[in-house]
C-alpha cells in the first residue's frame, strides 16, 4: 500500500477523463446516401465500448475479497517484523490497516511503538502455581481455567468471557481492547477472542475487524446504497471520482452522494441542502400569500373577491389589496374587485418596498422552480430507463432475438443505446444544478452553456424515442422485418452522436466553460477545441450570435448561418471551413 503522504500527492493530481468508452469513430458513407451510415460489427464495437468503459480506477470488493485482501496484510506484516499474526493484527489496526506505516514507524522505533499499541517485548507467563486467584472476582482457580494476555495479570475463564462479551456487545471499541487490570495497557488479540469467547460474540468481532479494514482505511470505502455489502478500493490520482458499484448504484468516491459528474461537490452539496432547506417555502409563502392584518397568519388567495375573512378564531374582515379593514371599504372604495385607496396608496410609494420584496420572492422562486422541475423530470426520466433496460436484459431481449431470428450477441447495440441514454439523463439532470449556480452577469458563458446542454439533450430525446418508440414496432412483430437493419444503423449511430453530445459538454463544464470567447460586448461566445471528435479529430472554433441562445433544456436551432453550417443528419453545428460534420462524417452539400 501507498502511505498517506503519497495518496495526497496522488489526490492533489488527479486528472480526470469521461467516457472513456467514448472514442469509437463513426464510419462515413462512400455514397453519402445514408440517413445513418455506420460500421456494420455491432455486436464487435459493443463488446470494445463496454471493455473501455470497464478499466476503472476503482475495484468493487465482495465480503470474501475482504477477509482475503486482510488476511493478506496482516500475513505480510507477520512475515516481514517477524512477529505472531494477532501482534500484525494489532499493529495494522492501530495503523489504519496501513502496511506501509506499520512498516516504517517500526523500523523507526520499535520500543515506542510497541508501548503506544500495547505489544510488550516478551511474554510474561502467569504464577506456576497450582491455583491462582483471578484479579476480578478473587477466587481461587485452577491453573488451567485460568489465561492471561501478554502482560501476564491471570483472570479466569468465566470473568474473561463477561469482559470481552461486554466490549463486543458495545461496539466497535472492543477491537481496541486493553487487559482488565486498571493499570496496564497490554491489547488483547483476536488470537485471545478466538479462545475465550463465544461463537456469536466471534462472529460480531470478525465483522468489527472487516468494518474496520474498509472504514479506517482511506482507499477503501463501502458503498452507500442502502442495504449494500460491497466495499470499494479507489485508486487515488487516476480517473474521475464516479464509481458504479455492482448493486448499480453509481456515486461520488470524494462525497460519497450520488454520482454526480461533470457538477463538482461543492455544487452539487449547496443544491442538495436548497432543496430540503426550509427557503424555498418562506419564499413561496412570501411570494403567494399576505399577512392577516390582525394576527398575521399567511394567507393565500387563489379564487374571489378581495374580501378577505382570516379563520377562526380570529375572523377578522380586510381588503386583500391595501389590508385594511373591509368595514372601511364599498362601492365609494371600488367595491369587490377592486381598490382605489390601494391605488392612491401605492402611486405615493406607499407599498413598493413590500411589493418589491414579494416581487423578488417570487421571481427567486420561479427560477428556483423552473431548474428544480428539470433536474427532477431527469431524474425521473433516469429512473424509468433503468427500469427499462432492467427488463430489456431479463426479458425483452430474448423475445427479440426469436422473433427477428437474430442471436442475442447482435442486439447488445440496443443495450449499449440504452447504457447510454442512463448516463446522459444523469449528466443532464446535474446540469440544471449547474446552471442555477452560474452567475448571471457572465452572459457569454450562459449563452454557451445554453447551447452545449440544449444540443445535448436533443440528441439525447432523438436517441431515447429510437430506443423506447420504434425498438416497441420490431417487439410486436409477428415475423423478422426486413428493415430491422436500417434500425440497428440508425440506433447505432444516434447513439454515437449522442454520446459526442454530451462528451462536449462535460468537457466544457469541467473546465469552467473556459472557452466562451473574450468579448462579450457584442454577445458572442464561442465553441472551441475543448469540443473534440470522438475520431481522434479537434473540433474548429464556433461562433454563435446572443440572439440565437436556446432556452435551458431546449434544442439550440438558430445559427449564425456565416460562421455556422447544421449537419441534416445528427443537427451537429459545424464551423464554416468543415466540408463534413464533425460529429457523423457526411458530406456537406
Amino acid at each position: 500500500m501507498d502511505s498517506e503522504d503519497d495518496m495526497h500527492d496522488a489526490n492533489d493530481s488527479a486528472d480526470d477523463d469521461f467516457y472513456s468508452g467514448g472514442e469509437a469513430g463513426l464510419a462515413a458513407s462512400d455514397d453519402g446516401d445514408a440517413d445513418y451510415d455506420f460500421a456494420d460489427h455491432d455486436s464487435d464495437d459493443s463488446a470494445e465500448l463496454l471493455s473501455h468503459r470497464q478499466q476503472q480506477n476503482y475495484s468493487i470488493l465482495s465480503e470474501v475479497d475482504i477477509k482475503q485482501r486482510q488476511e493478506d496484510d496482516i500475513n505480510r506484516v507477520s512475515t516481514v517484523l517477524s512477529i505472531s499474526k494477532s501482534e500484525a493484527c494489532v499493529l495494522l489496526r492501530n495503523y489504519n490497516w496501513s502496511v506501509s506505516k506499520v512498516h516504517d514507524e517500526w523500523f523507526a522505533d520499535e520500543d515506542c511503538v510497541r508501548k503506544a499499541v500495547g505489544l510488550p517485548e516478551k511474554c510474561i507467563e502467569m504464577p506456576d502455581d497450582r491455583e491462582v486467584t483471578c484479579g476480578i472476582c478473587f477466587e481461587s482457580c485452577p491453573h488451567g481455567s485460568m489465561s492471561a494476555a501478554a502482560c501476564g495479570h491471570p483472570f479466569c475463564s468465566t470473568c474473561w468471557r463477561g469482559y470481552i462479551s461486554t466490549a463486543i456487545n458495545d461496539g466497535p471499541g472492543c477491537l481496541m481492547l486493553r487487559c482488565p487490570d486498571p493499570s496496564c495497557a497490554a491489547a488483547v488479540g483476536q488470537d485471545m477472542i478466538n479462545s475465550l469467547a463465544d461463537d456469536e460474540d466471534k462472529e460480531k468481532y470478525g465483522r468489527y475487524l472487516r468494518r474496520s479494514y474498509i472504514e479506517d482505511n482511506r482507499k477503501t470505502k463501502w458503498c452507500p446504497a442502502p442495504g449494500c455489502e460491497y466495499a470499494v478500493e479507489f485508486v487515488m490520482g487516476s480517473g474521475s471520482y464516479d464509481v458504479n458499484c455492482n448493486c448499480s448504484y453509481g456515486f461520488c468516491w470524494n462525497c460519497t452522494e450520488e454520482a454526480h459528474r461533470p457538477v463538482d461537490c461543492a455544487t452539487v452539496s449547496k443544491w442538495i441542502l436548497k432543496n430540503s432547506a426550509e427557503s424555498e417555502n418562506m419564499n413561496w409563502i412570501l411570494a403567494n400569500s399576505k399577512p392577516c392584518p390582525k394576527c398575521k397568519r399567511p394567507i393565500e388567495k387563489n379564487q374571489g373577491c378581495m374580501h378577505i375573512t382570516c379563520t377562526p378564531p380570529c375572523k377578522f374582515e380586510f381588503c386583500w389589496l391595501c389590508l385594511g379593514p373591509w368595514s372601511e371599504h364599498g362601492e365609494r372604495t371600488g367595491g369587490f374587485y377592486a381598490c382605489n385607496r390601494y391605488e392612491s396608496a401605492r402611486q405615493e410609494g406607499a407599498y413598493d418596498e413590500s411589493e418589491r420584496r414579494r416581487e423578488m420572492a417570487k421571481n427567486s422562486l420561479e427560477r428556483y422552480t423552473h431548474y428544480y422541475e428539470r433536474w427532477a423530470a431527469n431524474q425521473s426520466s433516469r429512473q424509468k430507463a433503468l427500469g427499462d433496460l432492467q427488463s430489456l436484459q431479463n426479458e425483452k431481449l430474448e423475445k427479440l432475438s426469436d422473433i427477428q431470428s437474430q442471436p442475442e450477441s447482435q442486439l447488445k447495440f440496443i443495450i449499449e443505446a440504452w447504457l447510454q441514454i442512463v448516463e446522459c439523463r444523469r449528466v443532464l439532470k446535474w446540469t440544471y444544478a449547474y446552471g442555477f449556480y452560474l452567475p448571471d452577469h457572465e452572459h457569454a458563458k450562459r449563452q454557451f452553456f445554453e447551447y452545449l446542454q440544449g444540443e445535448a439533450e436533443s440528441g439525447l430525446e432523438r436517441l431515447h424515442q429510437c430506443a423506447e418508440k420504434e425498438l416497441q414496432i420490431y417487439l410486436e412483430a409477428e415475423s423478422p422485418s426486413k428493415d430491422f437493419n436500417d434500425f440497428r444503423t440508425k440506433l447505432a449511430g444516434l447513439t454515437s452522436v449522442t454520446r459526442n453530445y454530451f462528451e462536449n459538454l462535460v468537457r466544457a463544464l469541467e473546465t469552467g466553460l473556459n472557452d466562451v470567447g473574450p468579448s462579450t460586448s457584442h454577445g458572442t461566445c464561442s465553441k472551441s477545441a475543448t469540443s473534440k471528435s470522438l475520431g481522434g479529430k479537434s473540433k474548429s472554433s464556433k461562433n454563435r450570435a446572443s440572439n440565437t441562445s436556446s432556452k435551458s433544456g431546449g434544442s439550440t436551432r438558430g445559427v449564425d448561418d456565416g460562421n455556422i453550417w447544421t449537419c441534416d443528419q445528427c443537427t451537429f453545428a459545424n464551423p464554416k471551413s468543415a466540408r463534413a460534420c464533425q460529429a457523423c462524417d457526411r458530406q456537406h452539400r
